[in-house]
């Protein structure tokens, strides 16, 4: 066992050992997060304490990155860590790391129910190839990377259900200080699913569909993927051209699920449709009961006792 090993050869040894366990975009965002977080502030440690991990962890804070991303960087450290306690003599403490309480309220991007409507008439009045991507996370809640990565082969006219089986995107190499393109399988096992395909959408898809092979990509009718990016963009120029206020893309996404909610349709089908890995995750994005929903339980569980 190496008993002085520093942390730079420490974090190189763990991710190549992760490079045989994880896909490439994974491996991409472990190896960015090494070169641009860690390796700055740990790289010749041989041991790293609890005050230094806190420490860091409220400087990345006051740095302006998000609670969750320093929540994940925080998570590969301990991961290195944990390596090195088991295949060589890096000491590992079990530290208590300590998050400011998150005081922010969280505020969903979501079309309101009018701007829902004017968007989706438009999509329905002049589907497009262009416009089908839009058209399609309106309907079904998809990921912006799976609705790019969409081919007609998974998009079933005659059952009415779509199959999620990739995603499209773009990871950067650090180690190569390069972008590549990916089609990949979907982020968790969950986020494979089949999808139905509502009346709206079946039009649209109908619509568009023309003479397109089963290889040929939904969105831009193309033999290549759209990017990710590019389609954000379109999406922006849409909405500026329509006069409805910007939201991010993963917005619509948001907007499906939470009229979902507002619809009463049952917790569990909706995270099937969405691909959460549980039903946990669905509750806490978008189940927030409202002052009225409240009166209506104290009322029922009044009502109950009082017979």
């Amino acid at each position: 066992m190496d008993r002085q090993i520093q942390f730079s050869k420490l974090s190189e040894n763990w991710l190549l050992a992760k490079s045989q366990l994880v896909k490439r975009s994974t491996y991409c965002a472990y190896a960015l997060i090494l070169k641009t977080h860690l390796l700055p502030i740990f790289k010749d440690h041989t041991i790293i304490h609890e005050f230094e991990a806190q420490k860091f962890v409220i400087d990345k804070l006051n740095s302006g990155l998000k609670r969750k991303t320093v929540k994940d960087i925080l998570a590969i450290l301990r991961a290195i860590i944990r390596y090195g306690e088991k295949h060589y003599d890096f000491p590992g403490e079990r530290w208590e790391i300590v998050l400011p309480t998150d005081t922010e309220s969280k505020v969903l991007p979501t079309l309101s129910l009018y701007n829902h409507r004017k968007l989706l008439k438009y999509l329905l009045d002049y589907p497009s190839t262009q416009n089908i991507g839009v058209t399609v996370a309106l309907t079904t809640g998809m990921r912006i990377g799976e609705i790019c990565a969409l081919r007609w082969e998974n998009t079933d006219l005659v059952h009415r259900v779509i199959t999620v089986k990739q995603t499209a995107g773009r990871i950067y190499d650090s180690e190569h200080n390069k972008t590549e393109r990916i089609i990949s399988t979907p982020k968790t096992k969950s986020s494979s699913r089949d999808i139905p395909i509502g009346r709206e959408l079946y039009v649209a898809l109908r619509a568009i569909k023309g003479k397109a092979t089963a290889a040929t990509f939904v969105v831009g009718g193309g033999d290549s993927p759209k990017e990710p990016r590019t389609y954000r963009e379109y999406f922006s120029r849409l909405l500026k051209r329509l006069d409805i206020p910007k939201i991010v893309f993963h917005g619509l996404r948001h907007t499906f699920a939470t009229r979902c909610i507002e619809c009463m349709c049952d917790y569990k089908t909706v995270s099937a449709i969405l691909g959460h890995s549980n039903v946990a995750t669905t509750m806490n994005l978008y189940v927030h009961p409202d002052m009225e929903q409240k009166k209506r339980c104290i009322y029922k569980m009044l009502k109950s006792i009082a017979k």
